[in-house]
């Protein structure tokens, strides 16, 4: 059996020990296997090299991609489909690792063309249907976590409000987790947005009862909203992606621009950014994509075609792609309101 894999979108601690897990479980049973360069792109222009088992060798602690990646959506190229299908024609598996959009194309070319594809579910933003976590997920709350530990002692030496912007695009799944380990005082995601009024309410609050410094997490895909009932929008760039995506940023700027001028009280803002998808795993995400990469594996070995590795509890099981993009996964209630009873 001849066996692709592909990581495409962005990139995200972990991926490497998927492909090592993928690889080092097909290789072991005589498979070959072939590694297709930059996403989708790749499978548009046929950038594929063979995989030998000392190209899989210590992967485990690198970030990254290997076989690189890119945000490709063979949909809006012209005769960008049948380009893929073409190059499938030369494997007998394709294993595609990626978050909403790589999957999506993926559960498209099975369902439309019968294409043998399995999935394993990538995104720091914890958005996948499907799977209670995604790996890289768990290393950018970590990250995430220490910045907050950290500008908690600025926050407190100077008597500031810091506002910290994360990342997470229409969730905010790691805005949450990482304020509740934090320790934020404010936390502001796009499902369930506080208005800029009730957030300086809660600064004032605390400054009332002589915590002279307060904390707020917000995550990038929060639009500023007023009890007006009017909503200042994402702060995005013009720029969409090939999936149609704008480039999300520089909410935390404008927010604390306005806490700042609501409240008096001097407030600066620190962009963690890509610093939240770069470096080493944490052991969490290591085992967590092993595990998916052996489950990967046997799907495929099984012909288990449009199904995707996912976590449920504890236990690593096969759902179809199509349910993991079905939607996003967004933060309960439950879990804000249990963050919340720590804000102001």
């Amino acid at each position: 059996m001849r066996i692709g894999l592909l990581t495409g979108g962005g990139d995200c601690p972990g991926l490497n020990a998927v492909i090592r897990a993928v690889a080092r479980t097909a290789l072991e049973r005589g498979d070959e296997v072939v590694g297709v360069l930059h996403g989708w792109r790749g499978m548009v222009e046929g950038q594929m090299r063979p995989l030998a088992p000392q190209d899989v060798t210590g992967l485990l602690p690198r970030g990254g991609t290997i076989l690189r990646t890119s945000r490709t959506n063979p949909y809006e190229i012209e005769g960008g489909v049948e380009r893929v299908l073409g190059h499938l024609d030369g494997l007998d598996a394709l294993v595609a690792i990626g978050g909403e959009d790589t999957l999506g194309v993926a559960a498209r070319l099975h369902a439309e063309h019968d294409a043998p594809m399995v999935g394993v579910p990538k995104t720091i933003d914890n958005d996948l249907r499907g799977t209670d976590y995604t790996f890289g997920f768990d290393t950018a709350v970590t990250i995430a976590t220490e910045a907050i530990d950290r500008l908690h002692s600025t926050a407190e030496s100077h008597d500031r409000v810091m506002v910290c912007e994360v990342m997470g695009r229409h969730t905010g799944w790691i805005a949450v987790m990482a304020g509740m380990a934090g320790g934020a005082d404010v936390i502001l995601i796009p499902e369930l947005p506080l208005t800029v009024e009730h957030c300086c309410g809660l600064i004032r609050n605390r400054h009332a009862k002589g915590k002279d410094f307060s904390i707020v997490v917000v995550s990038e895909g929060y639009e500023l909203r007023y009890e007006s009932g009017a909503s200042g929008g994402m702060v995005a760039s013009g720029d969409l992606d090939a999936f149609g995506h704008a480039r999300l940023g520089g909410v935390g700027s404008a927010l604390a621009s306005e806490i700042e001028g609501r409240t008096g009280f001097e407030t600066r803002v620190t962009t963690l950014g890509h610093i939240q998808r770069g470096g080493s795993p944490t052991a969490r995400d290591r085992v967590l994509a092993t595990r998916f990469g052996l489950r990967a594996a046997e799907l495929v070995r099984d012909g288990e075609w449009g199904m995707m590795a996912a976590l449920r509890g504890d236990e690593i099981v096969a759902v179809p792609l199509a349910e993991a993009v079905a939607g996003l996964k967004l933060v309960p209630r439950e879990l804000y309101d249990r963050a919340a009873a720590f804000f102001g």
